[in-house]
Formats: structure tokens, C-alpha cells, sequence
């Protein structure tokens, strides 16, 4: 029989209800001090439970590396086993020591295979020689007497041009060059007319002979001061001692034709009369000519004008050299002798250039030809000049056809666009604005994407030009200042070129930022306002901005555009991806952290004041956090403080 009180004390266990209350939470006076005192008793849990396991079950694993087992032989094992890794060390050093003769063996053998080869091509190189000197035109000249006369000379020509010159960047040739070239045209034209034409007269010669001295003068100082100055390269080294210049000179085929050039057959006139026929010689200086066009198409900014020029002076030769043969025909058969011929009426040179212009160029109306000279002759006028014509409008064609290929490719691509903005019904608005970007974008560089003719170039060349342009701008950004050089010149290589018509947003407020901008060209302003109508600031050519973007992470938004930027006009831009940056900083660690330190600075300074204040270091009592509150026992009581229970005890 249950008593009451057992009664009583099983209905209070089986009403929920009437469970005792929670603890109160626990004081917390410091944080950090907690957290950290939780951490450690955390791990010292875990590493218990660790080692319980392990007691319980042997096979667990253990926190600690377990050492190695040394396992423990018999004397007869371990005396085997010895012997087995000594037996097993000769056998290795054996099979080495034999790799290593065998090595030797081909080695020497292949010494021996390349000796043999080389003094195989020595002597074929000799015997080659041998018999180039036996072939050759002129035997070698030997000089030294000649520059023991022209060394005072060369000694103070070597102040002037200095020891070589470089004849692919050095203007001073360049322009001799083109004396050079003008004392040959002179020779090639002149020497047919004056041997063919009666201009040899009295008053005349001594004139003649003034221009033939001039262009032998000048001939032969090419020969002396700078033809033996030129470097160049051989074996990959640009060779640019004197006396080695030289030698290569003298060596070459060119020097031999020079040599033949200058013979003075001039004085022949003294016995057998003066004529422009012992000139002829002077000729064969026609590489000259063709240096001279290599070199001024290098350095022309629009080439094809020079070879356009140059295509048309080549017709103008031939016509000058078939009116020379026309005459000589007409002489032949005897001036005015038949309708056909020359007629010895005005001008003979002009009259004969207008005959071979009417007969090259096949315009027709010409004399008929009575005889059979004269039908083989005008037949083969009209043969050669059908050949040669169409010879040289070809040239002309493909020569304005490569000065053109870049418009062309402008129009192709602009009329394409055009046909798909009209395909898909484009507003006219739209199509107005896309064809004016084309036509700046054409006017501004000359085509419309500059990466595809960088990306042509070898790394070396582009990165010149890259530095060239834009290398000083970017040592100027606050951000960049410290960082590796070599990392600025790969972000210069990532760079894009963008051009923006007037009025184009380039950001607006609110974008995320994944670029930085540098102005090439033009100017952009910073607006704002209701319809931003206010111009904040304007920035001109050099100047950047987006920078903070690269950064800063997306993280509460913290890489959005904080203004509008607005082209003033037309604007080219370069542009940085963020991408871009982030794959060159891999290489760059250093630079990484020197730009994570002067973006979090910089970030700082251009932050809002409230963002300043929240971040600003906590001092003093505001380390410890808020005041915690009273627990409720000691407010029971009315607490501590002035009338509470400690001070109702005080007697």
C-alpha cells in the first residue's frame, strides 16, 4: 500500500509542467578570452576521445608518426644479407664502369667521324675556292698601296661618320645613297642620247665632261669612304670593326663591278674622238639604284607612292630608249629620206619620244613603212610594246591594288555591317552611329583593330612599342608605383584599344568594375546630377581611372562604379581587364602583395566618412565589449550599487 507522499512524489515526475527552470546564460567579460578558452577545451575533448579509441581498439590510428621497426636478425642472417648488398654494389659499379667505357668509346668514335668530316669540307671548301679565283672575272685586287695613300683620308672621314656605318637605320647613307642614285640616272639617260643625238658640239663638250667628272667623283667616293664602312652580319653578329668591313667589301662581287665601272675609258676620245660610248661602263653601278629603292621604301610611310613613281619611270625609260633606236633607224635609212622616218624637221629627241609613244602604247596613226626595215621594225615595235605594257600595267595594278587592300577591307566590313543592321531592321539612329565609328575609327589609325598587325610581330617588337606608349603613363598611377617593371610591361601587352563616340557612357554608376581605362586620345568627364548635366571633372589624354576596380572583390558590393563617365568627343581608350591582371600577378607574388597593401590605402582614402569611423581602431574599455547585465540574483537583492543589500548591511 503507497503512502501519500509517494503519491505525491510520482505526480510531480510525471507532470512536465512543473520542471525546474533553465541556468541563467553564463558571464561573458571577455570575448576573446572565451572563445579561446571554448577552442581549447574543444581540442583537448577531441584528442581524448582520440586516445579512448585507441586504448579500445589497437588498430586506430594515432595523432604521432609512428617510427620505423627495426627488425632484429640472426648473426648468420644479417652477415648474408651484408654480403648480398656488397655483391649487389660491384655488380652495379661493374655495369657503370662498363656504360661509361662504352660512352667513351662512341665518343671517340664520333670525334674521330666529325674530324674527318672537317677536314673533308676544308678541303672541298678549298678546292671550291680554288676554283672560284679560276672562274672569276677579275683576279683579286690587292689595295695596299692605295690605302696607305687614303689613310690620312679615311683617319679623318672616321670623325666624321665614324669607324662603320649601319646602312639599314642611318639617314647620312641614306641620303648619300640618293647622291649616288642621281649620279647614275645621269649615266643611264643621258649616255644613250648623247651617243644616238648630235649633242657633241663644240660648246657642248666641256660641259659634258664637267657633268662626267661630277658623277665620277662621286662614284669613286662611294667606293673609298662608304662602301667599306657598311656593316654586316655574319653568323648571326653584326660585324662592325673597320678593317673587317673592308675585307668584306673587297671580297664581294659588287666591289669587282665598281672596279670595272671606273675604268677611264674616256681617255679613248683623245685618239678616236669624243663619245659617250666609253661611258658605258659606268652602267653596271646598277645595284646602286636598287639599294637606294630597298632602303627609301623602309622608310616611307606610304611605300607604294615610291614604287608607283618608280613603275612609271621604268616606262618612261623604255620609251626614252626606243625613241634613242628610232632615230638611229631613221639615220640608218637616211633623215627624210621616206614619210616614215624622221624628218629632220624641230626637236629630233622630241619628235622621236612622240613616235615611240604612238608606237609602244600601239595608239595607231602612224606613217605607213615602206620598206622591209621598216615593216620589221614597226612589227616589232608594236610586239614589244604589247609585252612590256602589259608588263608594267600588271605591276601597276598589283601595286595599287596592295596600297588599297587595307580600304578595301574597311568598305568589305562596313557594308557587311550595314547588310546586317538593315537585315534585322536596326533604327536609323543606331546605323547612323555604327557607321560613324567606322569612319573615325578608319580616319583615326588606319584600320580597325590594331591587335591584328601587333599580334604579326615578333614579342620583342611589340613590347618596344607597347613601352613606347603607354609605359610612362602607367608608372605614373599611384597604384602600379613599387610594383616589377616587367609586370608593368605585360600588363601593357594586355591592353585593348577602344574607341567611344561623343557622348558614349564608358561606366555608369552602379556597373560592376572589371576594367581600368588610360586615355590614348580625346577627353572623358565625370558627370552626375538628375540627367547628369554636371560635369565633376574632365580627364584628358594620359590621364586613368577605374583602377580601384581591379582590386576590389565583390564581396557587399564593393567593386561598383561610384560615377558615370561620359566620352567628351571622340576617345580612344585602352583598356586592362581584371582577368588579365590577376593571370600576370601569379608570376608576380611581390607585386601581388604590394598592390593588395596600396589598394586596401588607397580604398581607404577614397572610402566614405562613416566607413572611416566604423573602422577605426577600438581603445580603451570599448576593447571589453558592452556592460553585461546584473544577474538576476543580486537584482533579488537590489544589487550593489548606492542602496542596494550591501548597503542595507552596513551597520
Amino acid at each position: 500500500m503507497t503512502s501519500e507522499h509517494d503519491v505525491h512524489n510520482s505526480s510531480q515526475r510525471d507532470c512536465p509542467s512543473e520542471q525546474p527552470p533553465p541556468p541563467p546564460p553564463p558571464v561573458v567579460y571577455n570575448r576573446y578570452a572565451d572563445d579561446h578558452l571554448r577552442e581549447v577545451i574543444k581540442k583537448l575533448k577531441e584528442r581524448t576521445q582520440l586516445y579512448k579509441e585507441k586504448v579500445i581498439d589497437p588498430y586506430a590510428t594515432s595523432p604521432e608518426i609512428t617510427p620505423p621497426i627495426t627488425p632484429i636478425l640472426r648473426k648468420e642472417e644479417y652477415l648474408r644479407k651484408k654480403e648480398a648488398e656488397r655483391l649487389a654494389k660491384e655488380e652495379a659499379d661493374k655495369k657503370k664502369a662498363e656504360e661509361a667505357a662504352k660512352k667513351a668509346e662512341e665518343k671517340k668514335k664520333k670525334d674521330e667521324e666529325k674530324k674527318l668530316a672537317d677536314e673533308k669540307k676544308a678541303e672541298e671548301d678549298r678546292l671550291a675556292e680554288e676554283k672560284r679565283k679560276a672562274e672569276q672575272f677579275l683576279p683579286s685586287i690587292n689595295c695596299s698601296c692605295i690605302d696607305i695613300l687614303l689613310r690620312p683620308l679615311e683617319e679623318k672621314m672616321d670623325t666624321v661618320l665614324g669607324p662603320t656605318i649601319d646602312p639599314f637605320t642611318d639617314r647620312r647613307y641614306m641620303a648619300w645613297l640618293s647622291v649616288v642614285t642621281v649620279a647614275y640616272n645621269y649615266n643611264i639617260w643621258f649616255c644613250p642620247v648623247r651617243l644616238v643625238f648630235p649633242y657633241h658640239t663644240a660648246t657642248t663638250i666641256p660641259i659634258w665632261i664637267f657633268f662626267d667628272v661630277i658623277s665620277d667623283l662621286i662614284n669613286i667616293t662611294d667606293m673609298v669612304i662608304f662602301q667599306p664602312r657598311l656593316q654586316f652580319v655574319k653568323g648571326g653578329d653584326i660585324i662592325k670593326d673597320r678593317i673587317t668591313t673592308k675585307a668584306n667589301y673587297r671580297s664581294s662581287t659588287r666591289f669587282q663591278s665598281d672596279m670595272i665601272s671606273i675604268i677611264p675609258f674616256d681617255f679613248l676620245a683623245l685618239h678616236f674622238g669624243y663619245s659617250s660610248f666609253y661611258r658605258f661602263n659606268r652602267l653596271m653601278r646598277i645595284e646602286s639604284f636598287f639599294e637606294f629603292s630597298d632602303r627609301l621604301e623602309s622608310i616611307m610611310a606610304k611605300a607604294y607612292i615610291w614604287r608607283v613613281g618608280r613603275t612609271t619611270g621604268y616606262l618612261l625609260f623604255i620609251l626614252h630608249i626606243n625613241a634613242c633606236i628610232y632615230y638611229c633607224a631613221s639615220d640608218f635609212q637616211g633623215i627624210g629620206t621616206t614619210k616614215w622616218v624622221y624628218d629632220g624637221q624641230g626637236n629630233g629627241y622630241l619628235r622621236c619620244y612622240y613616235y615611240a609613244v604612238r608606237s609602244l602604247i600601239n595608239i595607231g596613226g602612224l606613217p605607213e613603212p615602206h620598206n622591209v626595215f621598216e615593216i620589221t621594225f614597226q612589227m616589232s615595235n608594236f610586239f614589244i610594246g604589247i609585252f612590256v605594257f602589259s608588263s608594267l600595267i600588271g605591276q601597276m595594278r598589283d601595286v595599287i591594288g596592295a596600297a588599297t587592300q587595307g580600304q578595301i577591307y574597311f568598305r568589305a566590313s562596313m557594308d557587311g555591317c550595314v547588310s546586317y543592321m538593315n537585315a534585322n531592321k536596326i533604327d536609323r539612329f543606331t546605323q547612323n552611329r555604327v557607321r560613324t565609328w567606322y569612319n573615325y575609327t578608319w580616319d583615326a589609325q588606319g584600320m580597325l583593330d590594331e591587335s591584328e598587325l601587333l599580334e604579326k610581330m615578333p614579342l620583342v617588337m611589340r613590347t618596344a612599342i607597347a613601352t613606347d606608349i603607354n609605359l610612362a603613363t602607367f608608372q605614373k598611377i599611384a597604384l602600379f608605383q613599387g610594383c616589377d617593371k616587367q609586370m608593368m610591361v605585360d600588363m601593357l601587352l594586355r591592353l585593348k584599344s577602344i574607341i567611344y563616340l561623343p557622348g558614349d557612357f564608358v561606366v555608369k554608376k552602379g556597373d560592376i568594375g572589371k576594367e581600368m581605362y588610360i586615355i590614348k586620345s580625346g577627353a572623358v568627364q565625370v558627370v552626375g546630377g538628375p540627367d547628369n548635366s554636371i560635369v565633376f571633372v574632365t580627364l584628358k589624354a594620359g590621364c586613368v581611372f577605374g583602377e580601384i576596380s581591379l582590386l576590389q572583390s565583390a564581396k557587399d558590393g564593393g567593386n561598383r562604379r561610384t560615377a558615370n563617365v561620359k566620352a567628351h568627343g571622340f576617345a580612344n581608350l585602352f583598356v586592362l581587364e581584371k582577368k588579365d591582371l590577376f593571370d600576370i600577378l601569379v608570376h608576380y607574388p611581390e607585386s601581388q602583395k604590394v598592390l593588395a597593401r596600396k589598394g586596401k590605402s588607397l580604398m581607404k582614402a577614397k572610402g566614405p566618412a562613416a566607413a572611416k569611423a566604423e573602422v577605426e581602431k577600438k581603445k580603451g574599455l570599448t576593447l571589453f565589449g558592452p556592460k553585461p547585465a546584473t544577474p538576476k540574483m543580486l537584482r533579488a537583492f537590489g544589487g550593489f550599487g548606492k542602496g542596494g543589500f550591501l548597503e542595507k548591511l552596513k551597520v
